[in-house]
């Protein structure tokens, strides 16, 4: 190590305190990386791996990137979870000698990135931290790009399924854990299983001894420090003393943008296990799991990248109080009713930049002057959405209105300090705004107007010395200088100093010539210093005005999703919920709101649905697959969901007693990775299913007990039913339960509560035909062969199923045997029909001839 290059030096030493990051290590131009960092990033990059001299014996691995496009190679990274730190060359003093010093000036992890072309405009980057002691837990998740933090108390007799539910919920990019987390493995199986999350494990007494309140007071204000979500819970405090530690520790600065904390009770929410957000198809398509397909894709409308945010915040969290819940459906309700109101926020939001993450590359210095004009841009469109939201009479949207600030000194003080085309880099000039600063406007004078000063000095030396084609030019190795044909050399005056010979020419410099570039380049050099410090003052400026602006992102989109809520209820015939606290659901002439807009080959066909907790507790659903029962649950579920999110419904009329959380038991597959077959995993969530549903809560089942024998299927299929309906148990909730156990209607005249429904087929000879209709009563086949032959399954084998049926249900359980055929007879006989076929012409036949063809055909086939 004795030999080792100073620079190698300082590499290993501030590698040796980032052992667990690729560091980015900034020589020039490019961040270079070496050893195994260089090894794995040449891996994950498909970069060339080279090696430097490094006093070793062997070359150090070592590749590299450009800083000016390092951001792509650095998403890369992030995507897969590594974290990368990032090692600049602090400032340079011209007379200091020796390596220039380095030091890491942010650690980029997977939820801490703030970067725009690293993130999607759509989704919040949330990173979490969970604290468990004993039986509670304190959770908070916050997303830094826009400044939000979220806490709860998680006070659950099943700890482990509530932090799941609130992990699936906000679904983080990186989770923070204290050591307490070990012992729960079915929240570190979820994590592994489930999300791609990076974990973090931080040491159970990381906050001992440590001033939390004062730290979470200097964090959020003193507002925030006595709050009652939090004087009785240690462990919230816990979680959020790691959480902002964390920050300072990877981001050194910037970490004050985090300024909101949102207090919520998990009792505010709809509750929605991971199970029920894949099978409802909230916001990802369970096959490709892409935004099309999904409730989301439906019901944004969106025009801002806020609004976007908030709009998935809110398919996600629908909420349970009532209040709040109508409060959302009142202010949809004003934009639908006025059409012109609406459409003009439409336009007023169009071209709102996304202020909200704009604000924290402020913060963090790393916005450009072209995205701060941007900001401006945004403050001028604000009168007018402010001119529109005072035309509104609602409570709700005065109510936003009151969060709405104009922020005209804000662009006044933009738009006086920078020119109206900002170059995007400073570098570049042309970036501060000709008036704002005396200094500036000289040093631009100067350097604008050097051209002319050597024009100036070029006419003047053709005349003292009487040559005519002196020229003066530059180059960057030599800078200013004279240059004079070797013809001429005889007239050089004496206080020309060679510089360079060329092969017909000489070139000089002078004193004057000297100075002039001194001036010009010293002032391009004093320049560019001065408008990056001017334009540094200005983002410090607009910091301090970080609750301001947040204030009206948060009103803009706001508007903007009840906008988009309007939007799509008027394009696709929605109608305003009645949303109540009591137990009954009752819809009319509800629609699937994604099915009806993908199925445009048939008109969707609309069902009623009547369900509370007393005579209409459980709907027993039979009737033939493919026929749309799973649809029919589905759209049900997704309606009261919507209706709980502000939106209005696809229905004609919808009475919506709040329910406290959906569970969905659709479908099945084996979980293999966990060595669970179809069967156990159905069993898994229907036990979840039944300890944590209440009496206010929608349960869906679709065709429970299918993994097993007939007998035990169904002895399960009733026993998990009779439980449901039992209202002893303090369930008892609203039910949708589809089934091709038949025997399960008869559990109408055995139980209160129970209704039998059936979708409506049409049967002519061995055809059917679905009319998707939900009618009452039992369904009186299950049509299974039928269904089957609709799917393509071969003629024989048809008819042979519809011969075992028939000995069936005649009573024997013996199954004759299957007579097989001698297969060069079938061979002889299809050639024959097919040799038929071949020499018809049908362009030549008339109507009379195709059907005695066609008879000819069939006798032929069937003897």
């Amino acid at each position: 190590m004795t030999n080792i290059s100073p620079m190698m030096k300082q590499y290993l030493n501030i590698k040796e305190k980032h052992k667990d990051t690729i560091v980015f290590f900034r020589l020039g131009d490019f961040y270079e990386m070496f050893f195994d960092d260089a090894i794995l990033a040449s891996k994950e990059l498909e970069l060339t791996l080279t090696g430097r001299d490094c006093g070793l014996d062997e070359r150090a691995p070592m590749c590299g990137v450009p800083h000016h496009s390092s951001e792509a190679y650095i998403a890369r990274l992030i995507a897969k979870g590594y974290k990368v730190a990032i090692c600049e060359q602090k400032a340079v003093d011209p007379n200091s000698k020796g390596i220039v010093d380095r030091e890491v000036v942010r650690i980029i992890t997977p939820g801490t990135v703030i970067e725009s072309s690293m993130l999607s405009d759509e989704k919040n980057n949330y990173i979490g931290s969970v604290y468990i002691e004993k039986n509670t837990a304190g959770i908070s998740f916050a997303d830094v790009s826009t400044g939000v933090c979220h806490t709860s108390l998680i006070n659950d007799t099943n700890l482990d399924d509530a932090i799941i539910a609130e992990i699936s919920r906000f679904v983080p990019k990186e989770l923070l854990v204290n050591g307490l987390i070990l012992e729960h493995t079915k929240i570190t199986d979820y994590i592994k299983q489930s999300i791609e999350c990076a974990v973090e494990l931080l040491e159970d007494n990381e906050h001992e001894n440590k001033d939390i309140k004062g730290k979470f007071a200097s964090q959020f204000g003193k507002g925030y420090e006595n709050a009652d979500e939090l004087t009785s819970s240690d462990v919230c405090y816990a979680s959020i003393y790691n959480l902002i530690t964390y920050l300072e520790n990877t981001q050194k600065k910037g970490v004050d943008r985090l300024k909101i904390i949102d207090f919520y009770s998990t009792t505010e929410f709809m509750k929605l296990s991971p199970v029920t957000r894949i099978n409802l198809e909230l916001t990802e398509t369970m096959r490709g799991r892409e935004k099309k397909g999904t409730l989301l894709w439906v019901l944004d409308k969106t025009q801002t990248a806020m609004g976007k945010r908030l709009i998935r915040s809110w398919v996600e969290q629908p909420l349970f109080n009532t209040t709040m819940i109508n409060n959302r459906l009142e202010g949809t309700g004003e934009f639908y009713e006025d059409s012109m109101l609406r459409a003009d926020l439409i336009e007023a939001l169009a071209g709102i930049f996304d202020i909200e993450r704009l604000m924290t590359r402020i913060i963090y210095g790393s916005a450009n002057p072209k995205e701060v004009y941007a900001l401006a841009s945004t403050c001028e469109k604000l009168p007018v959405i402010s001119d529109i939201i005072s035309k509104c009479s609602t409570n709700s949207v005065k109510a936003i209105g009151h969060k709405f600030d104009v922020l005209q000194d804000l662009m006044e003080k933009i738009v006086s300090s920078l020119e109206d085309n900002p170059s995007i880099a400073i570098k570049d000039g042309g970036v501060i705004r000709r008036g704002y600063s005396e200094e500036v406007d000289q040093l631009r004078d100067i350097v604008g107007g050097g051209k002319g000063f050597l024009v100036k000095l070029e006419t003047k030396l053709r005349e003292e010395t009487g040559i005519s084609k002196l020229k003066i030019g530059y180059n960057r190795v030599f800078g200013y200088y004279i240059e004079i044909s070797r013809l001429s050399s005889d007239k050089v005056p004496e206080h020309f100093i060679r510089k360079q010979t060329l092969a017909n020419a000489e070139r000089y410099i002078t004193d004057e010539l000297k100075q002039l570039e001194n001036t010009i380049l010293g002032a391009n050099e004093r320049l560019v210093i001065i408008e990056k410090q001017l334009f540094d003052d200005l983002l410090g400026s607009i910091a301090k005005d970080v609750m301001r602006v947040q204030s009206t992102a948060s009103a803009i989109a706001e508007l903007d999703v009840l906008c988009s809520f309007a939007q799509v209820a008027v394009k696709n015939n929605y109608t305003k919920p009645y949303v109540v606290n009591d137990t009954i659901l009752k819809i009319e002439q509800g629609r699937h709101p994604v099915v009806e807009i993908i199925s445009t080959a048939d008109m969707f066909v609309p069902n009623d649905t009547e369900l509370d907790c007393d005579e209409n507790r459980m709907m027993i659903i039979t009737g033939p697959n493919m026929a749309g029962k799973s649809t029919y649950m589905r759209q049900t579920a997704l309606i009261c969901l919507m209706a709980q999110i502000g939106s209005f419904v696809p229905a004609k009329s919808a009475h919506i007693g709040t329910v406290d959380s959906i569970f969905t038991r659709v479908g099945a597959s084996d979980d293999l990775s966990a060595g669970k077959s179809t069967f156990m995993v159905e069993m898994t969530e229907v036990a979840q299913i039944l300890e944590k549903a209440t009496c206010k809560s929608l349960v869906v089942l679709d065709e429970i007990g299918r993994g097993t024998s007939t007998y035990d299927g169904m002895s399960i299929a009733r026993a998990v039913a009779e439980h449901i309906m039992d209202k002893s148990g303090n369930l008892g909730c609203k039910t949708l339960f589809a089934t091709h156990y038949h025997e399960l209607t008869d559990l109408e005249q055995e139980r209160q509560g129970v209704k039998n429904y059936s979708v409506c087929v049409k049967k002519r000879g061995d055809e059917i035909t679905f009319l998707r209709r939900i009618i009452a009563g039992p369904a009186d086949d299950s049509y299974g062969i039928e269904v089957s032959k609709l799917a393509g399954l071969p003629e024989s084998v048809i008819t042979r199923a519809k011969e075992i049926l028939r000995v069936l249900e005649e009573g024997s359980d013996k199954v004759p045997v299957k007579k097989i055929e001698p297969k060069t007879e079938i061979v002889q006989q299809d050639t024959e029909v097919m040799d038929m076929i071949k020499k018809l012409d049908v362009d030549t036949l008339t109507p009379l001839e195709a059907l005695n063809t066609l008879y000819l055909l069939k006798k032929k086939s069937s003897n």
